[in-house]
């Protein structure tokens, strides 16, 4: 690959940097413009990179004259220069119009309605009278935004009610402004989109967490959300980068409405925080997806997905300018936890100075294993005078409230004496589970909603117990579709448990539910935490312990038994 392109990096921030680790691993010529200690040029060395500002011309131009095409790891950049210096054959990816557009949020927003992309509706603000006219054509509240420069909060202020007109316009001051209607939103979901010569493709559903309008948290995959949601969201993401020329990545920030339905909130023409886990998630990362499709390497479609569940967590500056250097320490004491700082030296508050990820077989795990970095980072956030915070957040997975992974149903209250033991040995193997009672006749409505809505919010294994005619097994499959069920049959107060079974084992082809055999409660948890334990390293010990103190009882037995015997 000696004959690729030179490329030129506007701006050596910590996506800079990111960007220069990945062209290193693959020797793509790269230059980086920005000051001289940027956090990319640490890591890298071009005899002709440029020191000065991706806003100066002069500084581009000289960028342009050595390099075949030109990136930006940054959208505020002249894109007046940019298109300057297309026309003397530099490639500007993504284009220099894609740049521009999305600079101004509020024509951003007006080029995806007319691409027919669902996001919120927006008015233009140039004064107090737009502003109070706005208020009545959207209601309260509303969000009044900067049309440009604005990031991580800034440029935003809520409007609640009338009284708080004048306090936005005067915070914001006399730059652009556009007034936003007012979301309501169940969560933020992100989707990194690589757009190729050949088309878009994307990386999975993620959630993003707020905190104090910086991104804390991002969960891959998304949490509690429906595979059609997830799909949803993927597809919207698409059709939104589809609507700018140019290629790369970008991403494409969203909410989830109350209503399940999902709206673009935000697109940045370039990697994004969001997209941080697929360094260590993904077959590859969202920087050396960057690379190819700028370049026209191959981005194959399978290596977008997740190989392992991972949650980010940024590292902000704290109270002090070192004090975030604790979290990172703290990192390097757990296995699970890769710890990326950006090289920025002293910090200031909320200023980000890398981030940690942690994957796992499975996102609970992955939750898990970074609640103590959580717990670290709320503690040094607390301590920041520049913001109001409780004085004690909550954490990820209050002990006693975890989220529940095996669903346990039954058709009656009478069942819950059998379904005891169930409840028992999950109990024992530490399994979070819940109990529900969801009648296939007296409560169908009920029973398919369940259902239906199990798997979005997290469950992997339904239990379904139910004696007589048993229709709830395998109805719970049904609805369900995709989540394993697991039947335990009722021995009902007349007859056998046969037609209870046989009902659970007859189902038809396409529809399975697996059955254990009449009563045996036992044997349904332990069918479930099997289940669930192939992609949760943790149970797994845990159930290998359990059959070993289950051998060293028959052992006890059979001794004791011979002693008897030979007594």
């Amino acid at each position: 690959m000696d004959d690729l392109p030179r490329v030129g990096l506007l701006g050596g921030g910590q996506l800079g940097r990111m960007l220069v680790e990945e062209a290193n691993h693959l020797n793509i010529p790269i230059q980086v413009l920005d000051t001289p200690n940027a956090p990319a040029k640490q890591v890298h060395y071009h005899p002709k990179d440029v020191n000065g500002s991706f806003a100066t011309a002069e500084a581009v131009r000289q960028l342009a004259d050595e390099c075949d095409l030109l990136t930006v790891e940054i959208e505020h950049v002249d894109t007046d220069i940019l298109e300057e210096v297309s026309h003397g054959g530099v490639k500007i990816e993504p284009s220099w119009r894609t740049i521009r557009i999305i600079q101004d949020k509020f024509e951003q927003k007006q080029h995806l309605k007319r691409n027919h992309v669902l996001t919120a509706e927006a008015v233009v603000v140039n004064n107090m009278h737009d502003l109070e006219s706005a208020a009545k054509a959207l209601g309260y509240p509303l969000m009044l935004k900067a049309r440009r420069q604005a990031y991580d909060g800034r440029g935003n202020h809520v409007v609640r009610s009338e009284s708080d007109l004048q306090d936005a316009m005067t915070s914001l001051g006399t730059r652009g402004l556009y007034a936003e209607r007012w979301m309501n939103f169940k969560k933020e979901l992100a989707v990194m989109v690589v757009k190729t010569k050949d088309g878009a493709l994307t990386y999975p559903t993620v959630e993003t967490v707020q905190e104090n309008s910086i991104c804390k948290l991002v969960y891959a995959p998304a949490r509690g959300i429906s595979r059609e949601v997830a799909q949803a969201a993927r597809d919207l993401a698409k059709r939104a980068v589809q609507a700018f020329p140019g290629k790369g990545v970008f991403g494409v920030e969203m909410f989830l409405l109350d209503d399940d339905t999902v709206q673009v909130l935000e697109i940045a023409p370039r990697v994004h925080n969001s997209g941080h886990y697929t360094i260590e998630a993904c077959g590859i990362s969202q920087f050396a997806a960057h690379l190819r499709a700028i370049l026209d390497l191959p981005v194959p479609e399978e290596s977008l997905e997740l190989e392992q569940p991972a949650v980010m967590l940024n590292i902000l500056g704290g109270a002090t300018p070192w004090s975030h250097q604790t979290l990172a320490e703290r990192a390097l004491e757990l296995p699970k936890a890769r710890c990326h700082l950006y090289g920025k030296g002293e910090a200031r508050p909320g200023r980000k100075m890398g981030h940690i990820t942690v994957t796992a077989p499975s996102l609970l795990e992955a939750e898990r294993a970074i609640c103590p970095l959580i717990e670290t980072c709320d503690t040094l956030q607390r301590e920041r005078k520049d913001i109001d915070l409780p004085p004690q957040l909550p954490q990820l997975m209050p002990s006693g409230t975890e989220i529940p992974i095996i669903g346990v149903t039954a058709g009656s209250q009478s069942d819950q004496n059998v379904l005891q033991t169930c409840y028992d040995v999950l109990s024992g193997l530490r399994i979070p589970f819940e109990r529900r009672i969801t009648s296939a006749h007296r409560s169908p409505e009920l029973m398919a909603s369940y259902a239906k809505e199990a798997e979005a919010r997290g469950i992997k294994v339904l239990i379904a117990a139910a004696g007589g005619a048993a229709h709830l097994p395998g109805m719970v499959a049904a609805f369900s579709r995709v989540i394993p069920v697991v039947g335990l049959p009722i021995k009902p107060s007349l007859g056998d448990g046969t037609d209870s079974l046989l009902s659970m084992t007859n189902m038809p082809r396409g529809t399975p539910v697996l059955t254990v055999g009449v009563n045996n409660a036992v044997n349904a948890a332990l069918a479930a935490a099997r289940i669930v334990a192939m992609w949760d390293s943790e149970l797994r010990e845990r159930l290998i312990a359990y059959s070993g103190e289950a051998e060293n009882e028959s052992r006890e037995n059979d001794r004791k038994l011979q002693a008897k015997g030979n007594s």
